[in-house]
């Protein structure tokens, strides 16, 4: 059997680890063709060199850029520097799947640049779509591109949805862990600190999308992403707090049928079903136990507590660069806060303001969609330093 490609775009960071695990327990169906990295585990980069043999790397900060490239023992491969070189990595590397794993509002150009090219894409960056989920989706169709989602929520779905008529889905379910705060009160909020907000109680992920979980932006961001993804208005998208984490999400039938894609909480699954596709294969992972799981519960989440959930959903209705600019936002906040500059509740505060004092554009090119996401996260960066 002819081996897959896979090229990776954040390839140190958890979902690009996870990935190569699963690339490494499949070693016959999968070949790495091709990494990049931000620069900030360049230990970690040379090490997946070493095992992987890609044959191109690229790295977008300079000093590590040249720091990898004296390490030495990589004959053979091409390196490319910085932004421009990471587009031209995506442009020249062979690939079945591009996995593109980076974050924040840094994975719209590389997806598009994917896109022009034709290459498929596993897409396990919230925000390509939130920034502009209506113009990648128009592309990818234009192009006849595969975009499979990596999101476990996401990836949920599209199982459920799998030989269904999508005329006939009533509603889309997200499930939500509810993060670590979920039994803390408004009051409480106020004195979280880093080291609480990082820890999840049941994944392991990036620092910026584990924080967006604790303030629940980070299913305000799926709500966008689902509704692009598969084509269904957010009014018919619900969101349910799930603390049991084994219900991944649901899509509701119009006979009231209910279909619901259960797993054990391992990013390792859904990455292994978007490479895979459209087969399966098994693998020795961790399997469900629903003698000892005993429960699933499932809540409506508290908006008043949460508020950025209900900036995400606003933010879509109103459409336009409006989700542009709460990605910018959001994506400052959190970095404040990350960096001790804000309080926990702050984010929430920060991203309303900028929203509140943006103006939106109905119809916009893709420079007034960047152009978007930089102003909100200026804004809030300004709004941070005159503290």
């Amino acid at each position: 059997m002819k081996r897959k490609k896979i090229a990776i775009l954040g390839s140190t960071g958890s979902i690009g680890v996870n990935t190569l695990k699963v690339v490494s327990a499949f070693k016959a169906s999968f070949e790495v063709t091709a990494l990049s990295a931000k620069g900030n585990n360049i230990e970690l980069l040379y090490q997946q060199i070493k095992i992987f043999k890609p044959q191109m790397v690229a790295v977008h900060d300079k000093d590590a850029f040249i720091r990898l490239k004296s390490m030495g023992g990589m004959k053979g491969v091409k390196f490319f520097c910085g932004f421009e070189g990471q587009l031209k990595l995506i442009r020249e590397c062979e690939s079945d799947i591009l996995l593109i794993a980076l974050v924040g509002g840094s994975g719209l150009i590389p997806a598009l640049e994917a896109i022009k090219r034709g290459k498929n894409i596993a897409l396990a960056n919230k925000e390509t779509l939130v920034v502009a989920g209506a113009l990648v989706m128009r592309e990818a169709k234009k192009k006849g591109v595969n975009i499979l989602p990596v999101d476990s929520e996401h990836s949920a779905i599209f199982q459920c949805l799998n030989g269904e008529d999508p005329g006939k889905v009533r509603k889309l379910i997200l499930t939500a862990s509810g993060g670590p705060f979920m039994k803390h009160s408004k009051q409480e909020l106020e004195n979280i600190t880093l080291a609480q907000a990082l820890n999840h109680p049941r994944w392991e992920m990036g620092k910026k999308v584990t924080i967006d979980s604790a303030t629940l932006m980070n299913k305000g961001f799926e709500i966008i992403e689902a509704h692009h993804l598969f084509g269904i208005s957010v009014e018919n998208i619900e969101v349910l707090i799930h603390p049991q984490c084994a219900v991944h999400s649901m899509v509701e039938y119009v006979d009231g049928s209910i279909i619901a894609q259960l797993g054990v909480a391992d990013m390792r699954i859904p990455i292994q079903y978007a490479l895979f596709h459209p087969e399966r294969q098994g693998n020795n992972m961790p399997r469900l136990n629903f003698a000892k799981l005993r429960t699933l519960e499932f809540f409506k989440p508290d908006l008043n507590k949460f508020p950025a959930l209900q900036y995400a959903i606003d933010s879509v209705k109103a459409g336009g660069t409006m989700p542009a600019a709460l990605s910018g936002a959001s994506e400052a906040a959190v970095n404040g806060f990350l960096a001790g500059r804000v309080k926990f509740t702050s984010i929430a505060k920060l991203i309303k303001k900028a929203l509140t004092a943006y103006e939106n554009i109905l119809t916009p090119e893709l420079a007034q969609i960047i152009s978007a996401e930089k102003a909100a996260r200026e804004y809030v960066e300004k709004e941070i330093e005159n503290r």
